[in-house]
């Protein structure tokens, strides 16, 4: 029974992996509102995602509402021509100060019970490690070779993920961070970083574009993507939670699927876009 459990979870994630990479790619491909469309709802899903594990710390009460406004006025503005930095951050101050608004009322009604910091902290941080992420990796699809990067930028964390998986189960030996995740290892490092560069070779030969500055995606997702695994791995950890979610099969929550690429289409976009 076990074996046969086993092999029917291997084919629940094979294809999950399967759809999610025809998607992806799909998605980038044609761009457009396509893009964006599947880019916000894996936006959202992983925001609820987030804030259902953050509620399960004790004493934590969040305004999910808010959040999800906010991240959607926050893409939409990013969107624009040429947005200002001005309007973004206005965005991030009104979700802060939306939230005070909405504790104010909380505890006039309840005559003395308010979670003005908690929600303030928690919706943010939902806003600013999910939502603005997955805006930068939505907008960089309409910037010069921004579908050749996107690709690159998602091939690359995939590459690492294998590597990281297969130089694990083979050669790991030593932990890597044991009381965040106790099956990663050194060794499993290691090689994510060797498979996110060897995928990023082959998408720059693919593309037939110059090894600099592409081969940077490379160095960012062999290391931060793995970073970005590790903090959601806390994340749950805090929450006492082992899946994010159950939206995926095989696979656990949006958020379970997609954590490598925050981090990675963050520092994508900031490299590409704000430093070169």
């Amino acid at each position: 029974m076990a074996g046969l459990k086993a092999d029917t979870e291997l084919r629940l994630r094979t294809l999950s992996s399967i759809g999610i990479v025809i998607a992806i790619i799909g998605g980038i491909n044609y761009g457009g509102l396509l893009w964006t469309a599947i880019g916000g709802i894996i936006m959202l899903s992983s925001l609820s995602e987030y804030y259902r594990l953050i509620t399960k710390l004790k004493g934590m009460r969040i305004s999910p509402g808010i959040g999800y406004i906010f991240s959607l006025a926050f893409l939409i503005a990013a969107m624009k021509d040429n947005p200002q930095p001005i309007m973004l951050a206005m965005i991030l101050a009104l979700c802060v100060c939306t939230v005070f608004a909405a504790e104010v009322f909380r505890r006039q009604m309840t005559r003395g019970t308010s979670y003005a910091i908690m929600n303030a902290g928690g919706v943010v941080s939902g806003v600013l490690y999910i939502a603005v992420p997955w805006t930068c990796m939505i907008v960089l699809r309409d910037y010069a070779f921004g579908r050749q990067v996107l690709i690159t930028l998602f091939v690359c964390t995939w590459g690492c993920d294998v590597g990281a998986y297969i130089g694990g189960k083979m050669f790991g030996t030593v932990k890597l961070c044991e009381h965040v995740s106790p099956g990663k290892t050194v060794q499993g490092f290691i090689a994510g970083i060797i498979g996110s560069l060897i995928t990023n070779a082959i998408a720059t030969y693919a593309f037939s574009l110059p090894a600099y500055p592409l081969m940077l995606i490379g160095f960012i997702c062999g290391i931060f993507g793995q970073l970005g695994d590790l903090a959601e791995s806390l994340i749950k950890r805090e929450a006492g939670e082992k899946d994010s979610g159950h939206l995926i099969p095989g696979h656990g929550g949006m958020l379970d699927r997609f954590d490598s690429i925050l981090f990675n289409g963050l520092l994508t976009y900031l490299v590409l876009r704000v430093i070169l």
